[in-house]
């Protein structure tokens, strides 16, 4: 007699693979998530062996927070953000059009892009330690400058607010234009070399090629991009904190949200820490939300506001 095949239940097979993960994240990701946003209803903090609370204050620490420097802050983090991915992205677009445009036979491709993607491999940390060292008053750019004569006295970069902020976004911008090129070569390298064809042969020049095809084709990688950007620039702490020692400096024009909640994590006061942990997620949420809804295109031939306008004139017909 010949023996029945086992039916292999390949769905519990794949089940039993991703329970580590959920376990995992269970464990390490959703229940402190949950514990965060309850902590921010109760004064709690610790002063040396002092322990107060847990005590449920309601809305008072989200309250106390409208009311500090949160929202000086959340300029400045924006302001160092916006700095640092403007040029990354003009940056990353150029040279991912250029690098995949086929009339421009570029030797040593693979090359170009292992050098510009060196720089994200860096850590945050060794990056501002390279800086603050290379820019302080006694660094090696001060010093060949003054070797050359175009300075009499150095500079103090890391004393005025714009040296400080431009060091910041110029970090952040070399830390992460390399990934961002390479995801943008990727996306503009799976658009279809026959619509590149047809353009050219309607007469498309190189800009209309690029705001009428390549933009609209890379959307969603696009999308992509900006949404975790904005993350990350929500999230930015290494650098600023590393640059100015903690401080922020000059005036707190560098303190960044991640360093306020760092500063409220330090002195051990955990509720008004959740408090702005809970901030912080609701903006990334409403940021990340209003970037999708722009560039997610549900009506890329236009035949969903056609009919939308076809209907309301045929109601204005009706009723007159």
């Amino acid at each position: 007699m010949k023996k029945k095949k086992k039916n292999i239940d390949y769905g519990k097979w794949g089940l039993l693979f991703i329970l580590p993960f959920f376990i995992a994240y269970l464990i390490f990701s959703l229940i402190p998530l949950i514990d965060t946003v309850r902590y921010s209803f109760f004064e709690y903090y610790r002063s040396g062996i002092k322990v107060v609370g847990p005590n449920f204050v309601g809305m008072k620490n989200y309250i106390s927070l409208l009311k500090s420097d949160m929202f000086l802050y959340g300029k400045n983090t924006l302001i160092l953000w916006l700095i640092g991915f403007v040029p990354q992205i003009v940056v990353a677009l150029v040279l991912a059009c250029w690098f995949t445009d086929l009339r421009m036979k570029i030797h040593g491709k693979q090359f170009f892009k292992v050098v510009i993607y060196l720089p994200n491999l860096i850590m945050a940390s060794a990056f501002a330690l390279l800086f603050f060292t290379m820019f302080s008053t006694n660094g090696p750019v001060n010093s060949i400058l003054l070797s050359l004569g175009v300075l009499k006295a150095p500079i103090d970069f890391l004393g005025s607010v714009l040296g400080t902020r431009g060091l910041i976004g110029f970090m952040n911008f070399m830390m992460w234009f390399g990934n961002t090129t390479i995801m943008l070569m990727a996306a503009v390298m799976g658009v279809s070399v026959e619509v590149y064809e047809a353009a050219d042969l309607d007469g498309c020049n190189g800009i209309q090629r690029f705001f009428y095809i390549t933009l609209p084709m890379i959307r969603p990688i696009l999308a992509y991009t900006l949404i975790t950007s904005i993350i990350g620039g929500l999230q930015m702490f290494d650098v600023p904190q590393i640059l100015t020692n903690g401080q922020g400096n000059p005036d707190r024009t560098s303190m960044t949200l991640i360093m306020f909640l760092n500063s409220h994590l330090k002195s051990k006061n955990y509720g008004m820490a959740g408090a702005l942990s809970v901030y912080l997620f609701i903006i990334s949420g409403i940021l990340c939300f209003f970037v999708y809804r722009m560039t997610n295109d549900n009506d890329p031939d236009g035949s969903k506001k056609a009919a939308k306008k076809r209907a309301k004139e045929e109601r204005r017909r009706a009723r007159s």
